[in-house]
């Protein structure tokens, strides 16, 4: 899976030593978990030990286990009644005292060779590709509500292709570097970032969260990471695999607290470096807003980056496989019960189709097993993370059931008794202006939009200026020449476009991920570029004979 070649070059005086390496890096195959199969067995134990059990998740301030009074509890979400982590929340003090932490070890990580951030970087990722694998799956599984291939493709093979390829990545940039003319040699170092960064991860991704606070530090920064409430579990199984594969305890500080108060905390330090985010348009802007009135008080402009989500569309023109937009939307809009940033929640068809795609969408709907995923695999997917995101999507669907310009095509119903269910809904609107057309609702309802099939142009600039996201959409058409005319018109609609696939599904460093617009600072995140923006190089020239005058030639 990976090679690495090591060379030793011995810098001029005033320079540490320099180490260059190659690396060969795949993708993670993306086990089956077929019944009998080994992967199968060793995550059915993983999954019984945490049946009935309640981790207990400490804050990791200094390399230390601190506890505070301020006790939460992540829920199950398919079995609310079931504690799967105690928590605790950092005050305010504990959060500057983490911000202390990464401050002192910062210069000595950021002065440590690339390569040997490298090594541990790559060291995780075959923990997890190994034996922490089936762990992290069952903690994935149970804290978050995923199945197990959702499992899969995200806290195992995405993890390790971010651990992977990141590091792949920052050992090839220290090859890029200036040209030199005699009798000077130029050179760029990739220093980290001044300070600290602080990183704030969502709970519909593991490997996001892995992301967020690894990436910068695997280019020399110190990060205080806050997890998401409703991914601890295993967020902090990321962090402890982090630490055995031989990542310095200070290096990243390990701190649940309330979203809020952390926001305030790291903006109100000079020491704030930059903010590496994902969740909500809202608590994004906060932080920008904040941050941009207290630029007086930092030592530099700290590097915001952010992912926020998207109001994703699948739009089908009359010549389209209708296989492929059946098969296509049903994955996009329910897989991971539509918690996914990329998901799909608009979707415009003609008219000409819609008797069909309608009749084939209802009977795939009805093929969907909701339930839970731990005890019978082939739940497609579980129930939506928390009461809060379970209110949020019911209010929806009152919105559906009140208004005269939406029908439920199918599912429409949610419940709570048990866990924070929701049925997959299709929604068929007659105003492709209304608000379900417009707002994001990350659960699992689509809504469909009718148009005459000779009008597609007219729907390919409303899909553009109908809504501020720009995170993924995709088409589906045969013909070539629609397919170069819908890729100009929707150019700026999204970071991640599909031609004749979902707009799920990226994979590192084959789809690099981020939009733009509402959607984010679009610095795609899986691809070679993220990780310059965790550095601040510094341009270095060194002269290697006398200057002996002062004076020009033009001089005399």
């Amino acid at each position: 899976m990976l090679t690495v070649r090591r060379l030793l070059a011995r810098g001029r005086p005033g320079f540490r030593l320099t180490h260059t390496a190659a690396a060969a890096v795949k993708n993670e195959p993306i086990l089956e978990f077929k019944p009998g199969s080994s992967e199968r067995q060793a995550l059915q134990q993983a999954l019984n030990d945490l049946k009935g059990r309640t981790l207990e998740i400490p804050c990791v301030i200094g390399g230390e286990h601190v506890w505070t009074k301020e006790i939460r509890y992540q829920l199950c979400p398919f079995n609310h009644k079931h504690k799967v982590s105690k928590f605790c929340y950092a005050d305010k003090e504990l959060i500057n005292k983490a911000i202390n932490a990464a401050r002192s070890a910062h210069r000595e990580w950021d002065l440590k060779p690339v390569e040997d951030r490298a090594q541990i970087f790559f060291k995780a990722a075959d923990l997890i590709s190994g034996s922490r694998r089936a762990e992290l799956l069952a903690r994935t599984m149970v804290g978050q509500g995923k199945t197990v291939i959702q499992a899969e493709i995200d806290a195992a093979a995405e993890l390790i292709d971010f651990f992977r390829f990141n590091a792949k990545y920052a050992l090839e940039l220290q090859h890029q570097q200036p040209i030199s003319e005699s009798p000077s040699t130029n050179k760029i170092l990739y220093r980290s970032l001044e300070g600290f960064v602080a990183a704030i991860s969502p709970f519909n991704f593991t490997a996001i969260g892995g992301n967020l606070a690894g990436a910068p530090a695997l280019m020399g920064n110190a990060v205080v990471w806050k997890p998401s409430d409703t991914a601890m579990a295993a967020s902090y199984k990321v962090y402890e695999i982090l630490l055995e594969a031989g990542l310095p305890p200070n290096v990243i500080q390990f701190v649940p607290a309330d979203g809020p108060l952390f926001g305030e905390t790291i903006l109100d330090s000079e020491y704030l470096a930059g903010i590496n985010f994902t969740g909500s348009v809202p608590t994004f802007k906060y932080l920008w807003k904040q941050a941009s009135a207290s630029l007086d008080k930092y030592r530099s402009y700290p590097r915001i980056i952010g992912e926020c989500g998207g109001k994703n569309f699948h739009f089908v023109h009359k010549s389209a496989d209708i296989t492929s937009v059946i098969n296509g939307t049903i994955r996009s809009a329910f897989e991971y019960g539509g918690q996914k940033c990329s998901a799909c929640s608009r979707m415009y068809v003609p008219d000409s189709l819609w008797p069909e795609i309608k009749k084939n969408l209802q009977e795939e709907q009805k093929k969907i097993k909701v339930g839970n995923p731990v005890d019978d695999f082939e739940t497609f997917f579980s129930a939506v993370i928390d009461n809060k995101s379970f209110a949020r999507i019911k209010k929806w669907l009152e919105h559906v059931e009140s208004s005269p310009n939406l029908t439920v095509i199918a599912g429409g119903k949610c419940d709570d008794k048990v866990g924070y269910y929701v049925q997959p809904s299709i929604i068929e609107t007659k105003d492709p202006l209304d608000p379900i057309m417009k707002e994001e609702i990350f659960g699992p309802i689509v809504a469909v939009y009718v148009y005459p099939a000779d009008q597609y142009q007219e729907i390919l600039h409303l899909i553009d200026t109908s809504t501020p996201y720009g995170l993924t959409g995709a088409i589906f058409a045969q013909d070539k020449n629609v397919i170069d005319e819908a890729s100009k018109v929707l150019r700026f609609t999204a970071g991640n476009f599909y031609i004749n696939d979902k707009s799920t599904g990226s994979v590192v460093a084959q789809q690099p991920f981020g939009g733009a617009r509402i959607s984010g600072t679009n610095d795609k995140a899986g691809g070679p570029h993220y990780i310059l923006r965790w550095t601040s190089p510094q341009s270095v020239k060194e002269t290697h004979v006398p200057l002996t005058t002062w004076r020009y030639p033009y001089m005399g």
